[in-house]
């Protein structure tokens, strides 16, 4: 399909998600559904990569050998048009288990676009506390800004300790919540901007719908 004057009009971005803990339905794996299923609705492809799936040996610069999992995370940034992150707050900062995931990118250094560069990352915290929200969130926006990326204006900073909070992350509608909606939108609307971009400068249609 070749890009018509509209092109941005017919772009599929494809948004990969990373979060959660190592327990199943966690705050922050349902917030990255959530976010991803917000994606989606806006016609992106998604794909997420979420709790055990994470839990990869502790990244050191001088191994090079790469678990299945450790290398499928890789491949799906590397091919991916932006990028959702969703961490816990653990004792103020992002956890271990997202921090390591992240540290891999830097199998990415030598990419045609290095590390996390051209893409927007959205960032989301869950965190039983605003402090812990607040902190958490300079250091994961501080990581994307190190790794090149783009992160969106808005972020999604959930307080688990709130009595009104939804584990489900989504109103009593069934919609998602609106900040994690807007940040999906930015991460969504980023994409398409940068996939045309390359559409027009590279002749490429694999981005197009």
């Amino acid at each position: 399909m070749r890009a018509s004057n509209n092109t941005n009009d017919h772009v599929q971005p494809f948004i990969v998600g990373i979060g959660g803990t190592t327990r199943e339905g966690s705050s922050s794996e349902a917030a990255l559904h959530a976010c991803l299923a917000a994606a989606s609705r806006r016609g992106a492809r998604t794909s997420a990569i979420v709790g055990s799936e994470l839990a990869f040996p502790a990244y050191s610069p001088h191994v090079t050998m790469r678990t299945a999992e450790a290398s499928r995370m890789v491949e799906l940034v590397r091919d991916c048009d932006g990028l959702i992150i969703a961490s816990p707050g653990y004792h103020g900062v992002v956890s271990g288990l997202i921090k390591n995931a992240l540290d891999y990118l830097e199998d990415l250094r030598l990419d045609e676009r290095p590390y996390l560069s051209e893409r927007a990352v959205g960032c989301i915290v869950c965190a039983a506390g605003w402090q812990a929200v607040g902190t958490t969130m300079m250091t994961l926006r501080a990581i994307a800004h190190a790794l090149r990326a783009w992160p969106t204006p808005v972020a999604a900073g959930l307080n688990t300790a709130d009595p009104t909070f939804d584990a489900s992350c989504l109103s009593p509608d069934h919609d998602p919540h609106p900040q994690i909606d807007l940040v999906a939108d930015q991460v969504v609307h980023f994409a398409r901007m940068q996939v045309s971009r390359r559409v027009v400068e590279r002749g490429h249609d694999r981005w197009l719908v």
